[in-house]
């Protein structure tokens, strides 16, 4: 295929998967290496290296992954408006690459400084190349949500690999006859760096085939004219890049000022996201709406969800034992790579099931997937409370059953996150899709926000008075009887969500 091939020749492509899913898949799938393997060292990094408190690190891990997030927001707009979506992933992927190298060299004096810069790096790539999966397919293609699968199964897959190897490094349980204890963090966070690295390689060797997609935005000028954009506001997009860095090490490592962050920005998103609204067709404003609902829904999804990087990281590495089906694995690295195991088996079946029920004409809408995805979240959260009945009196309890909870909690996000992303693009217009997106993962930044914000609770739920118990075991009982109100609140969202079918397919139109 040349750099020449128009959009609707890439549209118009046969089979189940455009040709062009596959560079993209592969790109982000060493991005989320990265970023995950990042993710899942964050608490335990906290509390065994950096000697802070359980809700310390729950609120600190809350803010981090808060402003990751937040990011994307600011990522889509400046990809929308300044670089184009190609140049935005490639400066994000830089800005990764270069907070990986930081950490790798001094993760204990370094470590908020390398956060703040793969906070931004991921706030630049993340919404953007997501975007371009989404411009590989006409405006109702019934396969898009089967190629978002696909897409989510390439995340899954660096997931998988990152969330296992980085802790399982970093905690001596894999290669500790070939790295130095002393050396163990540093070669782990080293290894995100390696693999971003290769994810930028495999983006420039494949982004020719990506067409017109993905191209800096040209200017429009006061007489109608198109002109190339002006070098000074790409130039200064990188540059105000930078100066964030400061802020972004002095608010993760305050997190009160986190607080009022997130207090002011969600509100100016939505101010601005309103005044670009005065602008569209009412058809288009209902959509817009309907995209709104989603991702107000979306917010509680990933505040109960996102237990999975803070309290149940602490819970994986205090109360599992290392034994999942006979096999000897860290619970650390189950947890934060299980659910991607899962999902790498499962997404590309789901995206086939969703074609064949589409062809039978018996396809859920997406209101459905998402009420059936929290219904799904919240039985796993009960599994987790049940994981209590397997305890002994040290507070130790069964792995397989904790990991059987992961696989009920990943049917439910397969219901929600891979379609969510389709249907930002699907309800949002042409020159709003990478603020749309960006929307998304600013709701999935005051999930994380508010995930911290619970794991703290939990953790401070513990009581300090004797109870004669072992304290372990204690700790167990009060994170899985916090797990299971989670897992109510989540079931009653989804009933709310079903219900509201019908007044969702009103303002979504003809989208599905």
């Amino acid at each position: 295929m040349s750099q020449t091939q128009t959009l609707e020749e890439i549209q118009e492509f046969s089979g189940k998967y455009p040709k062009q899913i596959w560079g993209l898949f592969f790109s982000e799938m060493w991005e989320r290496f990265c970023f995950y393997g990042m993710r899942g060292m964050l608490v335990f990094f906290m509390i065994s290296q950096l000697n802070f408190e359980d809700g310390q690190a729950n609120l600190q891990y809350g803010a981090t992954q808060a402003f990751v997030y937040a990011f994307t927001f600011l990522g889509g707009i400046f990809a929308d408006k300044i670089l184009g979506f190609r140049k935005s992933l490639f400066w994000g992927g830089l800005m990764m690459i270069l907070g990986s190298i930081i950490l790798s060299i001094d993760p204990h004096k370094f470590f908020f400084v390398g956060i703040a810069f793969t906070v931004i790096g991921t706030g630049f790539f993340k919404p953007n190349i997501s975007t371009m999966v989404g411009k590989l397919y006409k405006k109702g293609d019934e396969r898009t949500d089967a190629g978002f699968s696909l897409f989510y199964a390439g995340i899954n897959l660096g997931a998988l690999l990152g969330g296992y190897l980085c802790i399982a490094i970093g905690k001596g349980q894999i290669f500790s006859n070939l790295i130095e204890d002393a050396h163990r963090w540093n070669v782990a966070f080293g290894l995100a760096a390696i693999v971003m690295i290769v994810s930028l390689i495999n983006f420039v060797f494949t982004k020719k085939h990506l067409g017109p997609i993905g191209l800096q935005p040209v200017q429009i000028n006061s007489n109608g004219e198109a002109t190339k954009m002006p070098l000074w506001k790409e130039i200064g997009t990188y540059i105000l890049t930078f100066a964030m860095v400061p802020v972004i090490v002095f608010m993760i490592d305050n997190t009160e000022y986190t607080a009022y962050f997130m207090y002011t920005v969600g509100p100016l998103a939505l101010i601005y996201l309103f005044y670009e609204m005065t602008k569209l067709t009412s058809a288009e404003r209902k959509k817009i709406i309907a995209a709104l609902v989603f991702i107000f829904f979306s917010v509680l999804f990933f505040a109960i969800y996102e237990q999975a990087g803070g309290s149940l990281s602490i819970f994986a590495a205090k109360n599992l034992t290392p034994d999942l089906l006979g096999m000897h694995l860290d619970p650390n690295g189950v947890n934060n790579s299980g659910g991607a195991f899962f999902i790498i088996f499962i997404a590309p079946l789901l995206g086939l099931l969703w074609i064949w029920m589409a062809k039978k004409r018996i396809e859920p809408n997406t209101v459905m997937k998402f009420g059936i995805g929290f219904i799904l979240l919240g039985l796993g959260f009960y599994a987790l409370f049940g994981t209590r009945f397997f305890a002994d009196a040290a507070g130790m309890t069964s792995l397989d059953f904790f990991t059987f909870a992961l696989l009920i909690i990943t049917l439910g996000e397969l219901c929600l996150s891979p379609i969510g992303l389709s249907i930002m693009t699907k309800l949002s217009t042409a020159n709003l899709q990478g603020m749309m997106m960006g929307m998304w993962f600013l709701a999935s930044a005051y999930g994380q926000y508010v995930a911290g914000i619970i794991g703290a609770s939990l953790s401070s739920g513990l009581s300090n008075e004797p109870t004669g118990n072992n304290p372990n075991y204690d700790a167990l009982l009060a994170y899985t009887e916090g797990y299971k109100e989670l897992g109510l609140y989540a079931v009653v969202a989804g009933v709310i969500l079903i219900a509201l079918s019908p007044i969702m397919k009103k303002l979504m139109q003809e989208v599905k």
